[in-house]
């Protein structure tokens, strides 16, 4: 036991004696500093590539919506070039030739039917023109509001061609939005032009449905009466073009012939879209 005791005492001498050396203790907090210092770097590093990754992913996506931009721009440039040369140059024909005829003809209803060609082609330049600045130069066009005497005004053109059609409207038009009664108004606008074309002679019906959360507009024609012998084939372009028109506004459209010979077109569009 005494033994035991003398060992303890020496042992815890030592102990007390004993001391690292100094260069030891001088080189591990530097290595811990070291240490460190790499994985700051190791840890920027990653940090430069990806973010120089992303920039030039980036990058090349702005590049590529550039060139795509460029390309329609390009695209819009020549389509305008096409309008001006050669739908412009054939209306201002159509225009003169309803001039001559209105100084030329011999009695008034010739002469009111050339005045009426003559009025409905220099619109159609009017509108052109628009259309060609807006595609040569991007900007907006200048449309203005649909009111609903507008519409009055579309159907009462018609009727003045012979066409046996009658317009039925229920609800205030007033709380309609800009955007969708342009759009209702192009519905009912494309509907006639395919009645005069594939159903001359036919009756036709225009129901306009104005909600206070949704507007709706019919419009039906029975079957034309005559098979007309210059009767133009449909193509489906401006339905197709209509559609697409009535869902940007967040609407539906369909559109098929009916039961008894005619054509129906129903298009149903939200009452307010933000513009």
């Amino acid at each position: 036991m005494r033994r035991a005791g003398d060992l303890a005492l020496v042992l815890l001498v030592a102990a007390r004696d004993f001391t690292l050396p100094s260069a030891l203790v001088i080189a591990f907090p530097m290595t811990l500093s070291i240490g460190a210092g790499v994985v700051v770097i190791v840890g920027l590093g990653g940090l430069y590539l990806g973010t120089r990754r992303r920039l030039a992913r980036a990058l090349a996506e702005r590049e590529r919506e550039l060139l795509a931009e460029r390309a329609r721009a390009d695209e819009r440039t020549r389509l305008a070039a096409e309008m001006h040369d050669v739908v412009t140059h054939r209306l201002n024909l159509m225009v003169l030739h309803a001039g001559a005829m209105r100084v030329a003809a011999k009695d008034d209803g010739t002469r009111q039917a050339a005045e009426e060609l003559r009025t409905a082609g220099c619109q159609a330049l009017t509108e052109l023109r628009d259309l060609v600045g807006v595609l040569r130069n991007g900007r907006k066009p200048r449309i203005p509001d649909v009111l609903p005497d507008r519409l009055s005004s579309l159907v009462a053109d018609s009727a003045a061609t012979g066409l046996e059609i009658t317009l039925t409207e229920h609800g205030d038009a007033d709380i309609v939005s800009p955007a969708v009664r342009r759009t209702m108004y192009r519905v009912v606008q494309e509907s006639l032009t395919n009645v005069h074309k594939h159903a001359p002679g036919a009756q036709t019906e225009i129901t306009i449905h104005c909600g206070p959360s949704t507007v709706r507009a019919v419009i039906r024609n029975t079957a034309p009466p005559a098979t007309p012998g210059s009767a133009i084939s449909p193509s489906g372009t401006g339905l197709l073009g209509l559609r697409g028109r009535v869902e940007m506004v967040g609407g539906t459209l369909t559109a098929g012939p009916t039961d008894d010979g005619g054509y129906l077109v129903d298009a149903v569009l939200p009452a307010f879209v933000p513009t």
